[in-house]
């Protein structure tokens, strides 16, 4: 279990270090989104480019809006303060697809660094890293959900799922969708490929798909979290007194 940073928004932005990483361990950033909410209020015209405070201002509910400014102003922030630049000015932009080379692949910058953001009500997850990286935190769902989707999953999962008392079933299914999500993230296709491509695993401890280490994330209590990273050579914050 790896334990991120804590990032704190104020109403000035933010003051502390600029991630830093060594190979194959990202730099892990957890935001508690909704004591933020006026601090992002405030901040984003300042920071956000219009395509993002437009996006925000489509989300329908007050709390997920919030979310979203809090997390992206983040980013910003984090990024501004590792390249050594302004936070608006920092430049956002999409790779090419590795599936169907179309422009929705991995989010990037520039100066090297890689980066990946999730984000769900109440909470908002960073990565930054020298390499592909993929993130991912989720609210544990209910019991229903895990009913209707965990067919979906890799045969092995869905197995290691129904073997359980019903009630260890949503955090277990908390435990491999945030995997393998991260996973996917970090490889740029996203969901689009299908919930049944690679076996992560349900249990305590995932399991990396060749060439990758995915490692769970310490959340808040009802949430889960994981990263992923290409070509770690370890799991993230081996040998670094942050890893749980």
């Amino acid at each position: 279990m790896y334990q991120p940073h804590v990032f704190t928004l104020t109403e000035d932005g933010y003051r502390g270090p600029a991630p830093s990483w060594s190979a194959g361990a990202p730099s892990l950033w957890l935001v508690d989104t909704e004591p933020a909410a006026e601090a992002a209020r405030l901040l984003a015209p300042k920071i956000l480019d219009a395509s993002e405070l437009a996006r925000a201002e489509r989300l329908a509910f007050p709390a997920d809006r919030a979310c979203y400014t809090a997390a992206h102003l983040a980013l910003r922030l984090l990024l501004g303060a590792r390249q050594g630049v302004a936070p608006e000015a920092v430049r956002l932009t999409r790779e090419r697809c590795p599936a169907c080379d179309g422009p929705h692949g991995r989010p990037a910058t520039g100066g090297g660094t890689h980066f990946s953001l999730s984000h769900t009500r109440g909470v908002a997850l960073l990565a930054f890293a020298g390499a592909p990286v993929g993130v991912d935190v989720e609210r544990v769902p209910a019991a229903r959900v895990v009913a209707e989707i965990s067919g979906q999953l890799h045969p092995a999962e869905a197995a290691e799922l129904a073997a359980l008392p019903p009630e260890d079933r949503p955090a277990a299914f908390a435990r491999v969708w945030t995997r393998k999500e991260a996973y996917l993230k970090g490889e740029g296709t996203g969901l689009a490929g299908g919930l049944h491509r690679e076996h992560v695993g349900t249990g305590p401890r995932p399991v990396g798909p060749p060439g990758w280490a995915v490692t769970d994330v310490a959340a808040p209590a009802g949430y889960a979290a994981a990263v992923a990273v290409r070509a770690a050579g370890r799991a993230p914050g081996e040998g670094d007194d942050r890893r749980k």
